[in-house]
C-alpha cells in the first residue's frame, strides 16, 4: 500500500508505513524534492516510457551521496540496484579497480538504465563528494581501506574484517592478524533486527554474514529467553552460488555445481565463530554450535534448518509464540502460519526472512526452517537497512521489493 499526492503536476508515491497507519488514515505528501515516481515493486526504476508527458527528465536531488566500493561484485551490484530506488541516497562515487573505467551496465547489463558514473580504482576515487560508503570488497583487503578513509564517513562494511570482537579469534579463523584493531573497537554489529539502537549510533557497521543472519535471526530470541538449551544445536544450512561471489573457481563450474549439492567447511566454516559470538551473547553464557553448510545448484537463496532442544516444560507453542511476540511488529522478518514450510523460492529478491518451527519426531526437540536471499538479506538488503538507521532514515526506505516469483 502506498500514500500519493498531487503537487505540480507531478505523482508522488512512496510505502506507507506502518506507523503512520496506526497515527492517521491521512497521508501526507513526501518531501519536496522526490521529482520522480516511487513505488513499492521488484522493478528497478520507473522507466521513462511511465513518466507523465511533458515532464522534463531532471536527475532527482539526492539527500546523501554514496560510495560503492568493490561495485563489480555481487553485493556491489545488488547495492546498486536496492539504491535505484532509494529517494535519500545517489551513487556519487563506484570502485572496481580490474574494471576501472567502465560503466556499470558494461559489467552488468540489467543495470544499464542506470545514469551513474563510471567505476574507478580505489586508489583514483574521490571522497570529497561522498557521505557514506559500502564496502563490499573481499576480507583481508578491507582494513586498509577502511582506515585510509575519511573519519566523517558512515561505513558499513559487507566484509568479515569487521564482525569478530576478538581480533585474536578473527587471525585463528582468518589466517592473518587483523591490522585495524583500532577500528574493531569502534565497529557495531549489524544484525538490524537485534541491534538496531547500537547500528543508529554507529559510524562503522559490520554488516552480517548471510549463514549467521538466517541462523540469529529465529535463535536469539530463544536462546535469550532461555526456552532452548544452550546445547546440541545443529544447523543445516544451504546457500545458492552466489554465495560464493563472482570470482572464477573451479569448484564453482556449472559442471562443478549443477545437479548434485556439495558440502564445504566441515566443522571450520569462517561463519562459525560469528554464529557462535552472537548466540554467546543472547545467552550471557559461551554457546557452541555444530555447523554444516551446502552448497545448492541455484543463484541465490539460502534456508537454515535448525535443530534445537527445547528448555524442560517448553513446548513447540512456546517456541512459536517467543518468535511471534519478538518478531511481530518487523517488516522484513515474518513468522509463518502453524505447520506452513518457508521455501527460498518466497524470498528471492527481496529483504525479507521467512520462518516457522515444528516438532521433531524426538521428544523434547523441535526443528526451526528459515529462508532469505543470501544477497539480500543476507548482504546489500540488511546493509542498507543499516545505513537508513545510520543516516537517520526509516530503516525500510528502498527496500520494498517484493520478492519474484516464480
Amino acid at each position: 500500500m502506498a500514500s500519493f499526492s498531487i503537487a505540480a503536476n507531478r505523482i508522488y508515491s512512496r510505502p506507507f508505513l506502518k506507523e503512520e497507519a496506526k497515527r492517521s488514515k491521512l497521508k501526507p505528501a513526501p518531501a519536496a524534492g522526490l521529482d520522480r515516481m516511487y513505488v513499492a515493486a521488484s522493478v528497478a526504476s520507473t522507466p521513462p516510457s511511465l513518466r507523465l508527458a511533458g515532464q522534463s527528465r531532471v536527475k532527482p536531488q539526492k539527500d546523501v551521496r554514496i560510495a560503492v566500493l568493490g561495485a563489480s561484485g555481487y553485493t556491489g551490484s545488488e547495492i546498486v540496484r536496492l539504491l535505484a530506488n532509494h529517494p535519500n541516497f545517489g551513487i556519487t562515487v563506484m570502485t572496481a579497480d580490474r574494471k576501472a573505467g567502465q560503466s556499470i551496465g558494461t559489467v552488468f547489463p540489467h543495470l544499464s538504465t542506470q545514469d551513474l558514473p563510471n567505476m574507478v580504482a580505489i586508489a583514483d576515487a574521490d571522497f570529497s563528494e561522498v557521505d557514506a560508503v559500502f564496502c563490499c570488497l573481499p576480507h583481508g583487503t578491507t582494513q586498509d581501506i577502511i582506515k585510509g578513509l575519511p573519519k566523517s564517513l558512515k561505513i558499513v562494511d559487507l566484509s568479515a574484517d569487521f564482525r569478530l570482537r576478538d581480533i585474536s579469534e578473527y587471525e585463528e579463523w582468518y589466517g592473518q592478524p587483523h591490522r585495524a584493531p583500532e577500528l574493531q573497537e569502534e565497529a557495531v554489529y549489524g544484525l538490524t533486527e537485534v541491534l538496531r539502537e547500537d547500528i543508529r549510533n554507529a559510524r562503522l557497521v559490520a554488516n552480517p554474514g548471510c549463514y549467521p543472519t538466517s541462523i540469529q535471526i529465529p535463535l536469539v530470541p530463544l536462546v535469550k529467553e532461555n526456552i532452548i538449551k544452550p546445547l546440541n544445536i545443529i544447523i543445516d544450512a544451504k546457500s545458492g552460488v552466489s554465495g560464493a561471489g563472482r570470482g572464477a573457481k573451479e569448484a564453482n563450474l556449472y559442471t562443478e555445481i549443477a545437479e548434485g549439492i556439495h558440502s564445504y567447511g566441515i566443522t571450520r566454516h569462517r561463519h562459525v565463530p560469528e554464529i557462535e559470538q552472537g548466540l554467546s551473547d543472547a545467552a550471557k553464557s559461551k554457546i557452541t554450535v555444530s555447523f554444516t553448510p551446502h552448497l545448492m545448484p541455484m543463484s541465490r537463496g539460502m534456508q537454515s534448518t535448525i535443530y534445537v532442544e527445547m528448555s524442560p516444560g517448553v513446548t513447540i507453542d512456546d517456541l512459536y509464540r517467543q518468535l511471534k511476540v519478538s518478531y511481530e511488529d518487523e517488516e522484513f522478518v515474518k513468522l509463518l502460519p502453524a505447520g506452513v514450510v518457508p521455501h527460498t523460492r518466497h524470498v528471492r529478491g527481496s529483504n525479507y526472512c521467512l520462518m516457522n518451527v515444528f516438532p521433531d519426531r524426538i521428544p523434547g526437540r523441535a526443528i526451526i526452517i528459515s529462508v532469505i536471499d543470501n544477497l539480500v538479506k543476507g548482504a546489500s538488503g540488511q546493509a542498507l537497512q543499516n545505513l537508513n538507521l545510520m543516516m537517520g532514515f526509516p530503516e525500510i526506505t528502498g527496500l520494498h521489493y517484493l520478492p519474484l516469483f516464480p
